[in-house]
């Protein structure tokens, strides 16, 4: 289920941030063709890169649309259903991409971008949701942090296919930028014979049978009480409460830390300067003595080495917990950060700097992975119920393509004005990210919804009396009663 699911999901994000690399200079010069033949102009070559510029920013757009979009979906099709019917934005975008050059239009890469970008953006929040409540509690934070494997497995697979001998050479860019259909068509597939999230079948739907049957197809055996009490609970907490909107969750003072988490987080994800760093690859590789031909070669190596860090993330978050791995993550940036700020300015002097700022670049991109990249995605599902988990979802993917997007614009007028310490504003999203971490998220491993829910209800509503403490939902073996606080 997470194979099918990843396939045509979150590997779509980072195979098509992949992808555009290889093809820029090929569609740069169609963009000036283009022109030359409709109006007989001559672009000039900041012309040509601002529109080459809106092709690769406007997918950040698209994911925001998509972020906005994932939540209603997901409450009226369901968690699966709304991953299968992404996949129309995704073929309708790589129908415009393919006939794109055959028609003369650079028009319909730009409207391409935008569908991938939605396509990106709700399968960005669905699926992580949608693994988040299949998930048996023990696994569910190795689990959902797949999501996190398969895009940085789709980064290097677009690194891959992007070669000059594969898809990167220049007769064939356009079937580059519709290639990411095959994943699709791949899901489509594959995904209806696995089961609908159990925790929407009987919350939303309020079928327990159907719920009863997902459980018992996803783990093999018989569903165990404890389980299918967790969730009868959850049940009875949301039990005439309609799904949650975004700004009503701004308003509700139960959820105001886990809000603030999720938006802090979400927003570090893309401000820590990670997708910066892919920026000065190919420069360090070079000034290192890697000839043009051989960088190419080189810098899948920087997507294998985000792919190798999720795994290894993936393997130990259920032993050293969420807020470890993303505190860990968050530091380690910061001290690759000064020692990259370090080489980039003494690396004309100093011989041996060029290979010390190319070890930064793996060791930053390792870090990102071993922490932010896949423990920021399990969060929203961890941290709030079902009714408000769609609108978190909303809130978390607003905020992360929002940024990204931020990020993609003034990061050249970083490189400019402060050339080898554009860096700095970076580290320091880093470090004020693991001090809000270490000092204000606490630890979800292994924990129940409820349990988790009054960690933070003690945050929400320090220093007031217990008694004025909402009504909690206690259960023993399916039965369902309601009890004040005591």
């Amino acid at each position: 289920m997470v194979a099918s699911a990843a396939v045509g999901g979150t590997l779509q994000y980072g195979y098509n941030l992949a992808i555009m690399n290889a093809p820029t200079t090929f569609i740069q010069t169609f963009i000036n063709e283009t022109f030359l033949q409709r109006w007989d102009i001559q672009l000039e070559d900041f012309q040509v890169t601002l529109v080459w510029t809106i092709i690769v920013s406007i997918f950040s757009l698209g994911g925001f649309a998509g972020a906005l979009i994932a939540g209603p979906m997901t409450i009226r099709f369901g968690r699966k259903k709304c991953l299968l019917l992404n996949n129309v934005f995704l073929m309708s975008g790589a129908l415009l991409a393919l006939t794109s050059r055959a028609a003369g239009s650079f028009e319909m890469i730009v409207l391409s971008r935008v569908l991938i970008g939605i396509n990106a953006g709700i399968s960005m929040n669905v699926q992580p949701m949608y693994f988040g409540e299949s998930a048996p509690k023990h696994l569910r934070g190795a689990i959902s942090q797949s999501s996190a494997v398969f895009t940085a497995f789709g980064v290097v697979l677009g690194q891959v296919v992007g070669l000059r001998e594969i898809l990167g050479g220049e007769s064939c860019w356009q079937y580059l930028l519709a290639s990411n259909a095959i994943p699709g068509f791949i899901q489509l597939l594959t995904l209806p014979w696995f089961p609908e999230s159990p925790r929407y079948l009987l919350i939303d739907r309020g079928d327990k049978e159907a719920c009863i049957n997902a459980l018992r197809r996803l783990r093999g055996c018989e569903v165990q009480s404890s389980e299918l009490d967790e969730i009868l609970q959850e049940q009875a907490e949301a039990k005439g409460l309609r799904p949650r909107r975004p700004w009503e969750l701004f308003a509700d003072r139960a959820v105001r830390w886990q809000l603030i988490s999720v938006i802090i987080i979400s927003s570090a994800m893309q401000l820590c300067g990670n997708d910066s760093i892919y920026f000065y690859a190919s420069y360090i590789f070079k000034e290192a003595g890697i000839s043009d031909e051989q960088i190419q070669y080189v810098t899948i190596g920087t997507g294998t080495c985000e792919f190798t860090a999720c795994i290894m993330c993936n393997l130990l978050v259920e032993r050293k917990g969420r807020r470890f791995m993303l505190m860990g993550g968050f530091l380690l940036m910061t001290i690759w950060a000064i020692v990259f700020t370090i080489a980039l300015s003494f690396e004309q002097s100093v011989p041996w700097m060029p290979y010390l700022s190319m070890a930064c670049i793996f060791t930053y991109i390792l870090s990102f992975g071993m922490g932010p990249a896949g423990v920021t995605g399990i969060l929203p599902t961890e941290i709030f119920n079902q009714t408000a988990r769609p609108a978190a979802y909303m809130i978390a993917g607003s905020m992360m393509w929002l940024n990204l997007f931020i990020v993609g614009m003034i990061f050249p007028f970083l490189v400019s004005g402060l050339s080898e310490y554009c860096l700095v504003p970076f580290a320091v999203v880093c470090l004020a990210s693991a001090l809000y971490i270490g000092l204000f998220l606490p630890e979800t491993k292994g924990k129940s919804l409820s349990v988790i829910t009054s960690e933070f209800h003690k945050m929400n509503f320090k220093g007031q009396n217990d008694k004025s403490l909402p009504f909690q939902t206690q259960y023993k073996l399916g039965e369902v009663c309601l009890s004040t606080a005591l």
